[in-house]
């Protein structure tokens, strides 16, 4: 089995091939090879494994070769984050609509002279869903509450669940959409995503480092581990287009938190001087964004399939300090903690 994972350089990518490789199969069949594409190189320990190949540089500048190259499963994850797209509207454009249309087309390309027809693995978002006067949004989105995105990232997330939905039906691709939940704890540096701080909060303080909060603590969000995660992407790649029951779009599982409760678990697992470090500072730009994202998910298709979340925030944060605490930098990401 050949696969390849857009965005194999960043921190989902890169664990999700580890996970592959450590499995070593992936729907009952062995996993040979994986090329990882990523605007940097990936971490120096999948390089090191002779079934991983890294393909180095902005997605829509590789997907011309890819018009010859089959593929037996593509995840693609790759994707300017919320933040950035709101920020730069050619960048979210390019990097998630124009990056996956060229894609699509270059497998429909190889496809249509006789290669393989690949199952695809897409990295939807909730951030499909947003508020709208005709459909007010619901406390809890489901899989059937009606997309109505409010940021660009949530647009472009959508326009490509369509695509690939019509791919799919085309016979180009075996195509499937899981919605991520947001994901945290994410370790390493703060990024461009407006949902950062969901990890910022918890990861700096862990780490003896003020965060500043920009939302108030009632704000509510789904979350998902990034363990739990990448279980989802597996199980949704290799489920059977029977097990779908229709739309190819769904929903992964959450745990419905608010940021006063994950500030509460960073309590019960570090302690009253660990959550002190958190300070809530408002930014009317990032509040405004997450403002128009849904205050909680359900997930019963994801079920179905063998997907649940985790039963508490505190365990995500105890899934982090365990990964954490296997790695050389450990006196350092969990400085706070000592």
């Amino acid at each position: 089995m050949k696969l390849m994972i857009t965005g194999g350089g960043g921190f989902v990518g890169a664990r999700l091939a580890r996970t592959l490789l450590q499995r070593g199969t992936l729907a009952g069949q062995p996993v040979d090879r994986i090329v990882l594409t990523d605007i940097a190189p990936p971490p120096a320990d999948l390089l090191a494994d002779a079934r991983v190949e890294a393909r180095t540089g902005p997605l829509l500048t590789q997907t011309d070769a890819l018009r010859t190259e089959s593929f037996d499963g593509i995840f693609h994850l790759a994707s300017a984050v919320s933040g950035e797209c709101e920020l730069d509207f050619d960048l979210g454009m390019r990097s998630n609509l124009d990056s996956t249309r060229a894609l699509l087309d270059a497998i429909r390309a190889n496809v249509t002279a006789g290669g393989k027809v690949p199952r695809f693995l897409f990295s939807s978002s909730v951030a499909v869903f947003g508020p709208d006067a005709a459909v007010p949004m619901p406390k809890l989105v489901a899989d059937d509450t009606l997309p109505a995105p409010q940021t660009s990232y949530g647009v472009q997330k959508l326009i490509c669940e369509h695509l690939i939905a019509d791919y799919t039906r085309k016979g180009y691709v075996d195509g499937r959409a899981a919605r991520l939940m947001t994901v945290t704890v994410r370790p390493g540096r703060p990024n461009g995503a407006a949902s950062s701080f969901f990890s910022g909060i918890i990861r700096e303080p862990l780490a003896g480092v003020e965060a500043i909060c920009p939302v108030s603590a009632d704000v509510s969000h789904p979350m998902s581990s990034p363990g739990r995660t990448i279980d989802g992407l597996i199980a949704v790649y290799e489920a059977s287009r029977e097990a779908f029951e229709g739309r190819l779009a769904l929903n992964l599982p959450s745990i419905n938190v608010r940021v006063g409760d994950m500030l509460d678990a960073l309590e019960e697992v570090a302690g009253a001087k660990v959550r002190g470090l958190v300070r809530f500072e408002r930014d009317e730009r990032i509040a405004g964004i997450v403002a128009n994202w849904p205050t909680g998910a359900t997930a019963a298709r994801a079920g179905k399939l063998g997907l649940h979340p985790h039963d508490n925030f505190a365990d995500i944060i105890r899934q982090y300090v365990a990964d954490c605490a296997a790695l050389p930098n450990a006196n350092e990401t969990l400085k706070g903690m000592n």
